[in-house]
């Protein structure tokens, strides 16, 4: 029962890490002090650099463990 709740909050966390990561990447309007402003708070492109294993990986690492875990826990 403990490993099925740890593999969980493992699991959730990395869930968690990586979607603080993708979101809190950057600014979402695109500008700092240096720019003019512009009409809209979305940047004109957003690369997908976000969403690379060299930004996540612990947060991977926490799924991949939790996954580990709750398979285990479930024999």
């Amino acid at each position: 029962m403990f490993l099925m709740g740890l593999g969980a909050l493992l699991v959730l966390g990395g869930i968690l890490y990586m979607a603080r990561t993708a979101i809190w990447r950057g600014p979402l309007s695109g500008r700092d002090s240096s720019q003019p402003p512009r009409d809209t708070l979305e940047p004109p492109r957003r690369g997908l650099g976000f969403l690379g294993v060299g930004t996540n990986w612990p947060g991977i690492v926490l799924l991949a463990i939790g996954a580990v875990l709750l398979v285990s826990a479930g024999f």
